[in-house]
């Protein structure tokens, strides 16, 4: 979910994590025009195409599967040693 900027309030599912610049691309949020030009090798058709554009992580928040709405994530460590993703609010565990 998207908590600040023009789409706050809008969801939608992660396509992309770009970490090395601290964003991700969000399906159906920050879209943006762009002008293609016509592909002779592939034949695709030139013209203007909607694309979903980067948005910083710091401005989007991941939905809690139990009470569907924004939580923030922490790491605790389960029976096997391995480190897990919890919900804070609800402390469900998160893929």
């Amino acid at each position: 979910m998207v908590m600040t900027g023009k789409d706050r309030g809008k969801t939608g599912k992660v396509l992309r994590a770009l970490p090395r610049d601290g964003h991700v691309v969000v399906e159906g949020v920050n879209i943006k025009k762009r002008h293609r030009k016509t592909d002779r090798n592939t034949r695709q058709g030139g013209g203007i195409v909607d694309v979903a554009a980067p948005v910083h992580v710091s401005n989007v928040q991941l939905l809690d599967p139990k009470t569907n709405k924004p939580t923030r994530v922490g790491v605790s460590v389960n029976e096997h040693g391995k480190r897990i993703r919890v919900a804070k609010k609800s402390g469900t565990t998160l893929k």
